[in-house]
């Protein structure tokens, strides 16, 4: 429930910062609490996770999207993560999630987010690849660029690892 409190206001927020544009990065802070540790006593790899989730959402929100993403009744859905640990996190303290779009392919947007700690160190690099559902199925990455007023913006060129990763999952 305090982390659903914490999305609220990470989207309540975000009404009030600028508008980004699909490439630009978007960072929001949080404090690690209590319930957020595990048994060593530093912030579990799953809370990891979840931060990354309200980052995703919160970079819709300044792309001043997301209300009409949500009008049509899309969905955004997380087809996988790949992330990297490096240092912990550590009750009460801050860090900050940096999350920006790497890019996209004829399904999924591929996206970036650095964890970073209060004293600028990395705490974990985790890429996700997310893309909109509806009732109907995957919506196109264009149809997304379309909304925005976008149709014809092509992808930035995706990070070797990103090509690489992709090639594994799609050969599932």
């Amino acid at each position: 429930m305090l982390l659903f409190v914490r999305f609220l206001i990470v989207m309540l927020s975000a009404s009030f910062r600028s508008r980004i544009d699909p490439l630009d990065p978007s960072v929001v802070r949080f404090t690690v609490l209590p319930n957020d540790c595990d048994l060593n006593i530093h912030l579990n790899a799953g809370r990891f996770i979840s931060f990354m989730d309200i980052a995703r959402v919160e970079l819709l929100a300044r792309m001043r999207i997301l209300r009409r993403i949500i009008g049509k009744g899309w969905r955004p859905v997380v087809g996988g993560i790949v992330i990297r640990y490096r240092r912990s996190v550590l009750p009460f303290e801050r860090f900050t999630v940096t999350s920006r779009v790497l890019g996209w392919d004829d399904k999924w947007f591929y996206i970036e987010h650095i964890l970073d700690r209060r004293d600028g160190s990395l705490a974990a690099i985790g890429h996700s690849r997310t893309l909109l559902r509806s009732k109907a199925g995957a919506v196109h990455p264009r149809e997304l660029l379309a909304l925005m007023g976008m149709p014809d913006r092509t992808s930035p060129v995706l990070p070797e690892f990103v090509t690489l990763w992709r090639e594994a999952e799609d050969g599932r």
